[in-house]
């Protein structure tokens, strides 16, 4: 927070309730996993990834898409550290982080569209 008091003084004390803000370069954290979130077929994608671990071909079969379509936004999502891969062979898998961020979005996708968990006990 600036140093010394507000421009306006409204009789609220703002100054000292927000001692405490984090610093602007935590919040670009937050900005990069909110990217993530303007395109439907990236959140689609990460919903998948969520519940399963995949691989391109299939992901790109569930979702409709080419397979250069779903791997740049597995680069993206990879990127922002919502999901991890693994190489078996050939073949790479894909499934969402173990991170309190990729959680958090995964219920809020849930919560925001009312989908159903298939993992979650009704």
């Amino acid at each position: 927070m600036t140093t010394g008091s507000l421009p306006h003084d409204h009789g609220q004390l703002i100054e000292k309730q927000f001692d405490h803000m984090p610093k602007e370069e935590d919040f670009q954290v937050v900005s990069d996993i909110f990217k993530q979130l303007c395109d439907r077929s990236r959140i689609r994608i990460f919903w998948i990834l969520c519940h399963c671990e995949e691989c391109v071909i299939n992901l790109a079969s569930l979702v409709e898409m080419t397979s250069p379509a779903v791997s740049h936004h597995l680069r993206q999502l990879k990127n922002s550290g919502l999901i991890v891969s693994r190489r078996d062979g050939k073949e790479v898998y894909y499934k969402a982080a173990d991170t309190e961020q990729a959680q958090l979005l995964h219920r809020m996708i849930e919560k925001l569209v009312e989908i159903n968990c298939p993992s979650a006990k009704s």
